[in-house]
């Protein structure tokens, strides 16, 4: 047989390209790790579409996530308000505990009742950890058990190294995460909740007299910001996580490490910026249609349609998106029978300064072996002429 290599145009591609983008792969992370210098001491970005990674600074070190891992205390309310066991309109009692809790506060009042509603704003807006603590005593009964159903819960969504002590991100050092898993955590709410994840771009909220800003500097310089969380420790440094969407594509990022609130906005606008402008979204190829055709051994038909199964959308530099090249490749030819959906050859998508993208492609249609006198004839020609006679 004859591994059939076979170049597709890329003004093919051009010609071919359709409009409904979905997540096929992101086989191309690591030409991109340090594309970019950044003084965060971790810095991970994503495109929220494809997956595809395109800063990863230590993106996968534990660290001390601060209140970035409040995106996780919000995520259990979440959990509870979608499920129906809990009501935005509820309301928790203020432990004298949760009061007394220092860093940055909601101004609960102790043997008060604070609904869910206000409690999410608390978090989220405010970072309030006496908010932090109401909420994990109501559903848990205690911080230390909301803790291990936080550290439970992650493993359930996939995040596999993250460990949380306390509801609030106060500093323990069995409290860590990892800046790529923030990131899948941010995604996650984003996907998942999209009713709740509104609460993530309210740039201030009033409880009782006292009205607090939004920390997060995206909300406010219109590039396209609508969330999620700071966090400061003395320990963790100042860093943020951080989603933006422009012109229906959004990037996630996660920065940690910087040394005041003003470097951590402006590293945070500068990363996203860089990755809006130099990575753009190429939509290839739609789930089914035909990508080219290959050539049939012995079949009722000489070739058989290939096609993707899912829409094929890919994340690159605009630089290499010019030096594309795109493959054919599949053992030439294909012994019939071929059932209908089967994987018989590969679309590789390649580009200098990235790793190649691989995706597989199936027949679009049956091709059943001939009668006896067809196959015969058919195999005669091929062993005289060759691939081109069949």
């Amino acid at each position: 047989m004859i591994l059939k290599n076979k170049p597709i145009s890329v003004g093919s591609l051009k010609r071919l390209a359709l409009v409904i983008p979905v997540v096929v792969s992101a086989a191309f992370t690591a030409p991109y790790a340090h594309a970019i210098e950044t003084a965060a001491k971790q810095a991970y970005l994503v495109d929220m579409e494809t997956g595809a990674v395109l800063l990863d600074k230590k993106g996968n070190e534990l660290m001390p996530p601060a209140s970035m891992s409040k995106l996780m205390t919000a995520t259990m309310v979440f959990e509870r308000l979608k499920e129906g066991s809990l009501k935005l309109d509820d309301t928790f009692p203020v432990s004298e505990r949760a009061w007394r809790k220092g860093g940055s506060k909601m101004f609960v009042e102790v043997n008060s009742r604070v609904s869910v509603s206000d409690l999410l704003r608390g978090i989220i807006v405010q970072s309030g950890n006496d908010a932090c603590i109401v909420v994990a005593e109501a559903l848990a009964g205690s911080e230390e058990e909301f803790a291990r159903n936080m550290t439970e819960h992650a493993r359930t969504i996939g995040l596999e190294q993250s460990t949380f002590a306390n509801a609030t991100g106060w500093p323990d050092p069995n409290h860590l995460m990892t800046p790529h898993e923030l990131a899948e955590l941010a995604e996650y709410i984003i996907r998942n909740f999209p009713d709740y994840y509104e609460i993530f771009a309210e740039k201030s909220f009033k409880y009782g007299k006292i009205k607090q800003g939004n920390r997060n500097p995206l909300l406010y310089d219109n590039g396209g910001g609508d969330g999620l969380k700071t966090g400061h420790t003395e320990e963790s440094g100042y860093g943020l996580v951080g989603s933006a969407e422009r012109d229906g594509r959004r990037l996630i990022l996660v920065v940690n490490g910087l040394e005041n609130a003003k470097s951590r906005g402006r590293e945070a606008e500068r990363l996203l910026e860089w990755g809006f402008r130099e990575f753009g979204n190429y939509e290839l190829f739609t789930a089914g249609q035909e990508v080219a055709e290959a050539r049939v051994w012995l079949g009722a038909k000489d070739l058989v349609p290939l096609a993707v199964e899912k829409d094929l959308t890919v994340t690159m530099s605009r630089k290499d998106r010019r030096s594309m090249q795109v493959k054919l490749v599949y053992n030439e030819p294909i012994p019939a029978p071929i059932l209908q959906g089967t994987p018989v050859a590969r679309l590789v998508i390649s580009a200098p300064d990235m790793d190649s993208i691989e995706v597989p492609l199936v027949a679009t249609e049956n091709i059943e072996r001939p009668g006896m006198f067809r196959r015969v004839t058919s195999a005669i020609k091929y062993v005289l002429f060759g691939a081109s006679a069949n």
